[in-house]
């Protein structure tokens, strides 16, 4: 059943996550998510059967401590928004900004005493994985959107350069957490976030 319950809660975060995108992208001159019919709660459009199901799983039964997915990345256009560079920025910027939205309403029954001991482990459960979720999502390495917020604060020649080792992202990502280095990354980030809302996460 915790199973079950986590990996709702990440689906659901992930999608927030890609929504959220396509939100600011539309209101930055790009309709691309819209047209593709992303801009939705219904989880059918954005399931990714590697990212959204096989990954958490493997991690959840797998006992690792650090549980994550994704859903599939909202199409953006960065060619259509008005600004391209700053509007990357801010698109790429939406998702995790999101995630860490969601994670402070997740404490907010906590803190005014309104859950009940089901309710409360699934709350902190929910913060905890969507901090997880924007934090990982900042890191600068391509595809992430930390990696295009990089990109649109440099200049157009090397911008182009970070985008294109998106190509290479996935090897990138596995590298970047065998080496263990979101541990060290995620850790401070959760802990400021527990002293900020005295609460405790890990």
């Amino acid at each position: 059943m915790n199973i079950i319950i986590t990996f709702v809660i990440l689906i659901f975060s992930a999608i927030v996550h890609e929504v959220s995108h396509g939100i600011v992208a539309e209101k930055l001159g790009d309709d691309t998510a819209r047209e593709a019919g992303r801009i939705t709660l219904n989880p059918i459009p954005h399931i990714d059967p590697f990212g959204s199901v096989l990954l958490p799983l493997l991690l959840m039964l797998a006992g690792s401590p650090i549980i994550f997915g994704a859903a599939k990345p909202v199409p953006v256009n960065f060619n259509n928004l008005r600004r391209p560079k700053s509007g990357m920025a801010l698109v790429s910027l939406a998702g995790p900004m999101a995630n860490f939205i969601l994670a402070v309403l997740f404490v907010i029954p906590i803190k005014l005493g309104l859950s009940n001991r089901i309710a409360e482990p699934i709350l902190y459960q929910a913060i905890l994985l969507n901090l997880v979720l924007g934090i990982f999502n900042l890191v600068p390495i391509p595809p992430l959107d930390g990696s295009k917020i990089l990109a649109s604060l440099a200049p157009d020649e090397i911008m182009y350069k970070i985008l294109e080792w998106e190509r290479y992202g996935f090897i990138l990502v596995l590298v970047f957490l065998y080496l263990g280095l979101l541990d060290k990354i995620l850790l401070p980030a959760i802990i400021l976030f527990e002293n900020i809302f005295h609460i405790k996460l890990i």
